[in-house]
């Protein structure tokens, strides 16, 4: 959440106008085609898959369970595909009505058998790939793809489109982040998952950068480019990888200091990581837009805000669970689609 905090507030920062380059700490952080961009939005994503996981595990054999888990999955992906909507007028460029369209297919892919699952999310990357190299094909004989890149803001097939080609996040090819969490988490009580996923984790993100070294030609650099606006396998592969072992660094790190205050601490936070998510984005327009507080500044101006916001977060996320318990949006989310 942190990560996706600083590269939200830099991006937007950028946007209204502040300084955009100025060293390794800019190219680092640059949230377009830094190293680090959309990487942990990918790591939410594949968390997401592992959450489907285990909220329906309990349902296995038993049709009822498995009919109440499909609706309850849909019913929360609709409300946060239609709240995301809202909410992109605030917060133009948001991940939520991306979740919220990827809880919907998962009611449909949480019963499948393991190599069903993994062929559709193989099919998302794929196709995702397919449609940037056909539109840089159909480029070069001069022939227009803007019906499809272009279809008109707001207007169905230009919602449509936006949801698995055009948007920040679409699924063509972010499903396959949902599918491997979905996967990951059908094997997290064996005794050999961090290993493996570890080195998953490191196969895919070194053969993503061998593929990308080995583009030298306009059409190369488009078929094997790791930059997450163009879609491409290595791309996927890459952000899969660093998200498989973010994943694994991040649940050591829990089990190894569950017991520890600042564990803690980032567990009351993660617990409510949807009020979170929607309050820094107001408190970035209260204090960027609104009351002019904050002037759009470089770096340095990112890193503070996202430091200042998440130390008062985390602060009011132990102390208002201690006290109420689920978060605000959370508890309105879980009574809206119970």
């Amino acid at each position: 959440m942190a990560g996706v905090l600083m590269m939200n507030y830099h991006g937007y920062l950028i946007i209204r106008g502040a300084q955009s380059d100025g060293g390794a700490l800019y190219d680092l952080f640059d949230p377009w085609t830094g190293p680090l961009s959309t990487r942990f939005a990918a790591t939410f994503v594949l968390t997401a898959g592992v959450g489907v996981t285990l909220m329906t595990n309990s349902s296995v054999g038993d049709a009822d369970r498995i009919a109440e888990m499909r609706w309850r999955l849909v019913r929360r992906g609709l409300l946060l595909y239609a709240g995301g909507l809202l909410f992109d007028f605030v917060w133009a460029g948001t991940i939520l009505p991306y979740y919220g369209a990827m809880f919907v297919l998962a009611a449909a892919l949480f019963t499948l058998r393991a190599r069903w699952i993994m062929l559709v999310g193989v099919t998302a990357a794929l196709a995702g790939w397919s449609i940037r190299w056909w539109r840089f094909e159909r480029s070069l004989d001069d022939h227009s793809t803007s019906w499809l890149t272009n279809p008109g803001a707001r207007s169905p097939r230009g919602l449509l489109f936006d949801l698995f080609v055009n948007g920040t996040h679409p699924l063509l090819p972010w499903l396959a982040l949902l599918c491997a969490g979905m996967l990951l988490g059908r094997i997290l009580e064996t005794s050999w998952w961090r290993p493996a996923a570890a080195s998953a984790g490191f196969t895919l993100y070194a053969g993503a950068l061998l593929a990308n070294s080995a583009a030298e030609s306009e059409r190369t650099l488009i078929v094997l480019s790791d930059d997450p606006f163009e879609r491409g396998l290595a791309y996927t592969a890459s952000a899969l990888g660093t998200a498989l072992i973010a994943f694994v660094v991040i649940s050591w790190i829990a089990d190894r200091f569950s017991s520890t205050p600042a564990v803690n601490a980032l567990q009351h936070a993660g617990q409510m990581s949807l009020t979170i998510y929607l309050a820094h984005a107001l408190a970035f327009n209260l204090s960027v837009d609104w009351l002019d507080i904050v002037e759009p500044g470089g770096i340095g101006t990112a890193l503070a805000c996202t430091l200042v916001f998440w130390l008062a977060a985390t602060s009011a996320a132990v102390w208002y669970q201690r006290r109420y318990g689920r978060g605000p949006a959370e508890q309105l989310y879980r009574r809206l689609t119970a």
